[in-house]
């Protein structure tokens, strides 16, 4: 993956702050956890996540010993890669049997991220996970069209009402369709859609990632609150999750 520099991240999230006319940012971090002894032995932590105070939701044991971040963009090629090659891995060895937790943090970088962020949070906590597979599993079937849309579907996914454009993403996209193979019905969908709070608290998240986690392009990963450098791949995360499971 090409890494940005950190001063184009930062330009990013604050111009879509100032699209939102969000101006508040979340509360710093709390200090890094302390390790936690893992879950009893016999459960599936698979099946367990909550939604967080930051808009974050966690997969996996919450006294876990090794807590993973994910920073994640829906519309970034390397996100559905990376998810594509390491869920399956992560969930049977490292969730599983509670040694581990994912939190998944959004990081948007654009209208179109910012859509599909807004119906991830449109589900319970306990739908969530398939919810954000399904869009980045199958964003090669939906992300054509960011290059082969027409002036006038751009103009509409950049002029007006966040409900308006929001909306008009959805329609184009097909998102309607995948979110109702998810029990979500369009009025549902479009409530979601029109949420400026979420919108706005979001790209606040995307602001403090590049301020205070130091992230710069997308996925990004931190363990037990410290960022991991030049990690941006299975083949780079996994044996630093290995070093810290022993």
């Amino acid at each position: 993956m090409t890494i940005k520099l950190r001063s184009a991240a930062r330009a990013l999230a604050l111009s879509l702050a100032a699209a939102l006319g969000m101006f508040a940012t979340n509360p710093a971090l709390a200090a890094p956890p302390k390790k936690a002894p893992a879950a009893p032995a016999g459960r599936n932590w698979n099946q367990t996540v909550v939604r967080t105070p930051r808009d974050s939701f966690v997969l996996g044991n919450p006294n876990a010993p090794v807590k993973l971040v994910e920073y994640i963009s829906y519309t970034c090629p390397h996100c559905a890669h990376f998810t594509q090659e390491a869920d399956g891995q992560l969930r049977l060895g490292f969730i599983a049997p509670g040694k581990g937790s994912i939190e998944v943090r959004n990081f948007v970088r654009d209208p179109i991220d910012l859509t599909v962020a807004l119906l991830t949070h449109c589900v319970a906590p306990a739908q969530f996970w398939q919810t954000h597979l399904m869009f980045l599993t199958r964003q090669e079937d939906w992300i054509g069209l960011e290059m082969t849309a027409s002036q006038a579907q751009r103009q509409r996914w950049i002029t007006g009402p966040l409900a308006s454009r929001t909306r008009a993403i959805a329609s184009d996209f097909k998102f309607y369709d995948m979110m109702a193979s998810r029990g979500v019905s369009r009025i549902t969908a479009d409530r979601c859609l029109a949420d400026e709070a979420l919108a706005n608290r979001l790209a606040a998240g995307t602001k403090e990632a590049a301020d205070k986690d130091y992230v710069e392009g997308t996925p990004a990963f931190m363990i037990n609150g410290l960022p991991l450098a030049g990690t941006a791949s299975w083949a780079a995360l996994k044996p630093q999750l290995e070093a810290r499971m022993n």
